[in-house]
C-alpha cells in the first residue's frame, strides 16, 4: 500500500477514547443546559449563562463536539464514501433537528431553535464530504478562513432571516441555541485536518485502548456510541428534574424594587461607575417612592422625559455626585 492509499484508509479498530471524549464533551453539554434550565426558572439572574465564564465553557463544549464531527468523518469515509450509512446517520440528524426547532417554537416562540448545533451537524456533514480527499494543510486554511470570515465581514444583505444559518448578517439573532456555519463549520474542517494529520503520522492508535478507572470508561463510551441519543434525552430530564425542583424549593422571586434596581445600575454603568450607578438608582426608587409614582415608572407609564422624573434625576445625580 503506498502512501496515499495509507491516508485515505479507514482505521479498522474501533477507537475507544474517541468515544470517550464525546462522551465527556456530552457530559459537558448537559451540565451547561443544567445551568441554563436552572436560569429558566428563576434560579439564576436573567442573562447568566450567556455571558462570561458560561458563555466561553458553551463555545469551548460546542467547539469539542464538532472537531470531533469532523474527525470522525474523515475517520468513517476515509477510503470512500458509504453512502448507506451516510445517508441513514444524516436523516437521523435531521430528523432529530427538526423536533428540536418544532418543540423549542412551541415552548420559547420567540427564541426558538432554528440553526442550533444538530442542524450545524447536519449541514457539516454534507459540506465536509467536499473536503474528503483534500490534505490536511488545505483544510486548515479553509477552516482558519471559515472562523475568521464573520470576524471580519457581515453585511445587511443576509439581515433575511433565510441567510441566518448563514452567520453573516449584521443585526443580533435570538435563539436560544445558535450555531451558524460561519464560523462553527471551521470546527468541523479542523477536527478533519486533525485526523487527516494523525492519520499521515500514524498516531491514531493513539485514541486506541481504555482509560481508568474501567467503569468510568464504559460509561462515557456508552455515551459516546449513542451520542444523538443522549443529546434528544438529557434536556428534557434535566428540565423534569428542576420543575419537580422548583416546585418543592420555589426560586425567590424578586421585589420590583430589586428588579429595577438591578435594570437600573446596568443601564446607568455604560457611563457611569458603579458606586455612584447603585447609590443614583437607590436614590431613584427612594425619591419616586416618596412622590409616590414608583408603580408607575415600573410600569413604564413614565420615563425619563416625563418632568417629574427629570427633576428627581437632577437630585439624584447631585446626591450621587462626590463633593
Amino acid at each position: 500500500m503506498n502512501q496515499a492509499e495509507t491516508l485515505n484508509a479507514p482505521f479498522k479498530t474501533r477507537l475507544g477514547k474517541l468515544d470517550v471524549l464525546r462522551g465527556i464533551a456530552l457530559i459537558a453539554m448537559a451540565t451547561y443546559h443544567t445551568g441554563w434550565d436552572f436560569e429558566f426558572f428563576g434560579y439564576l439572574e436573567p442573562g447568566t449563562t450567556g455571558h462570561g465564564a458560561w458563555k466561553l465553557y458553551a463555545r469551548v463544549i460546542a467547539s469539542t463536539f464538532l472537531v470531533l464531527v469532523g474527525f470522525s468523518l474523515v475517520l468513517a469515509h476515509g477510503r470512500e464514501i458509504r453512502w448507506r450509512s451516510f445517508g441513514i446517520r444524516l436523516a437521523q440528524i435531521i430528523a432529530a433537528a427538526l423536533a428540536i426547532t418544532l418543540v423549542t417554537w412551541y415552548v420559547t416562540p420567540e427564541s426558538f431553535v432554528f440553526f442550533g448545533i444538530l442542524h450545524q451537524i447536519a449541514v457539516a456533514s454534507i459540506l465536509g464530504l467536499f473536503f474528503l480527499r483534500l490534505p490536511a494543510l488545505v483544510i486548515t486554511a479553509a477552516a482558519a478562513a471559515v472562523i475568521a470570515l464573520p470576524h471580519y465581514y457581515v453585511s445587511p444583505t443576509f439581515d433575511a432571516p433565510m441567510f441566518w444559518p448563514l452567520g453573516l448578517s449584521e443585526i443580533i439573532v435570538r435563539s436560544n441555541d445558535y450555531v451558524p456555519i460561519f464560523p462553527w463549520f471551521g470546527a468541523v474542517l479542523a477536527g478533519m485536518a486533525i485526523a487527516k494529520t494523525m492519520q499521515y503520522f500514524g498516531a491514531l492508535k493513539l485514541f486506541a485502548g481504555n482509560i481508568a478507572p474501567s467503569w468510568l470508561d464504559r460509561g462515557l463510551r456508552f455515551i459516546g456510541r449513542h451520542s444523538l441519543a443522549f443529546y434528544l434525552i438529557h434536556q428534557p430530564v434535566i428540565i423534569a428534574c428542576v420543575f419537580v425542583i422548583s416546585h418543592l424549593f420555589p426560586p425567590a422571586v424578586a421585589t420590583p424594587h430589586e428588579v429595577f434596581g438591578k435594570a437600573c445600575v446596568q443601564s446607568c454603568q455604560n457611563d457611569n461607575g458603579k458606586a455612584f450607578c447603585e447609590k443614583f438608582c437607590d436614590c431613584v426608587i427612594g425619591q419616586s417612592e416618596a412622590q409616590g409614582i414608583f408603580d408607575e415608572m415600573f410600569a413604564g407609564k413614565r420615563d425619563q422625559s416625563d418632568p417629574q422624573m427629570q427633576q428627581i434625576a437632577g437630585i439624584c445625580t447631585r446626591e450621587s455626585t462626590p463633593q
